[in-house]
């Protein structure tokens, strides 16, 4: 069976260069923090700064820290701690109101109310699926402290105009870049858009892991600091807490791993994005043949729009199908893998009742309907899926 990533020969085109960073951990004796997470979190800043000419163009939320505009990077336990220890550090109480897209993963929202907060939910864009700029706007009000965008399925949020309403109220903006280390909009790299930004390791990301991992990087010297001592008990030196913080530290052995698979990235994403190009190709002419038959134009099988000036890691390659259900079965006939990311907008889940009373959000709702996710990672023949495709379509 066909995996959806194929994280199997991903270890294989790499095992020599893995097997000696990992056996240069087990060795060292060092398997939480240390050198490798030291050198890790160095790397990860300085691909992020590269060719980075906005660097340092925060809000006006990340203060007057402008000496040393270049991202830093502090690596922690995962996306999700990541997103919670970024609220803490942005000083997040109870009762206090931030704004998530509706269409995401749980863990922005989740993070939200796990700290006391209110998570409110603002609709997406139709084709490029991203939060809606205008829907932020109609949910701000007098409890509204921050904005996170999320860089869903590998692009960029549009952070120009979330920045420009956060900054026209006084809000922190996060971006969480779970899926979209290697991302750009313009010449800026995702994981520098927000006054904090986060990513995840999760083995399936474009850069993963074998394990949970996950880093924050922000521009801003102070918040670095806050960042760097709440995932580390609140503590700067040993056995002094000077704040409430959290365990949250990244294994040596997972920094090994990411090292190594750093070195390999742009090479992966070039190969995900002639992946993707292939399908948008694909799903072009498919469409193409159904208005010139004069088929059925409900089955339409639409990829998620990537706007022009950006690059996406495509984490997933999805694609918006009008009838989901009869597209699934000829993907499940030809022993296609694929996944559906997310059966159900945010406001619905069962954990956010009582929350989202009056809440149309027309846009999440359709594209939890219709949204299908194929494979498309570096090491998936997609000429073997398209020609399947081309079978059951």
């Amino acid at each position: 069976m066909m995996p959806f990533v194929n994280l199997t020969g991903q270890r294989e085109a790499y095992r020599e260069e893995l097997e000696a960073a990992e056996r240069a951990v087990l060795d060292s004796g060092c398997y939480i923090g240390g050198p490798e997470v030291k050198a890790l979190e160095a790397e990860l800043a300085d691909y992020c700064n590269s060719g980075n000419s906005d660097a340092g163009k925060q809000g006006s939320f990340a203060g007057k820290d402008r000496a040393e505009p270049e991202t830093r990077a502090i690596a922690c336990a995962s996306g999700t701690d990541a997103l919670t220890i970024a609220l803490m550090a942005l000083g997040l109480k109870p009762g206090d109101e931030v704004i998530v897209p509706d269409f995401t993963f749980i863990a922005p929202a989740e993070s939200v109310a796990y700290l006391g907060g209110i998570p409110r939910f603002a609709d997406i864009d139709p084709e490029t699926l991203l939060i809606d700029p205008e829907s932020v706007k109609a949910l701000i009000g007098p409890k509204t402290r921050g904005i996170i965008g999320v860089d869903l399925f590998g692009q960029c949020a549009p952070f120009t105009e979330l920045r420009r309403i956060a900054d026209e109220h006084g809000l922190w903006v996060i971006e969480d870049a779970a899926q979209a280390f290697g991302a750009t909009a313009g010449t800026q790299h995702a994981c520098t858009f927000g006054d904090i930004s986060i990513t995840s390791f999760y083995p399936s990301k474009p850069l993963g892991c074998y394990g949970d991992g996950g880093a924050l990087f922000t521009q801003n010297n102070e918040l670095a600091t806050k960042i760097r001592q709440i995932a580390n008990h609140g503590s700067r030196e040993r056995y002094l807490h000077e704040t409430l913080g959290m365990n949250s530290r990244l294994d040596a052995l997972q920094a090994a791993v990411l090292r190594v698979k750093l070195r390999h990235l742009e090479e992966e994403l070039k190969v995900r994005r002639e992946n993707a190009r292939k399908y948008d190709e694909f799903f072009a002419e498919y469409n193409a043949g159904i208005r010139a038959s004069g088929g059925n134009d409900g089955a339409k099988i639409v990829p998620q729009h990537i706007e022009y000036g950006c690059t996406s890691t495509y984490a997933q390659y999805t694609v918006l199908a009008d009838d989901r259900n009869s597209f699934i079965a000829k993907l499940d006939a030809a022993g296609i893998p694929h996944c559906i990311h997310y059966p159900q907008p945010l406001h619905e889940q069962p954990c956010f009742r009582g929350l989202a009373q009056g809440c149309e959000n027309k846009n999440a709702i359709m594209a939890s309907q219709k949204a299908v996710s194929l494979p498309v990672c570096a090491f998936t023949d997609v000429d073997f899926i398209i020609n399947k495709l081309r079978s059951v379509l």
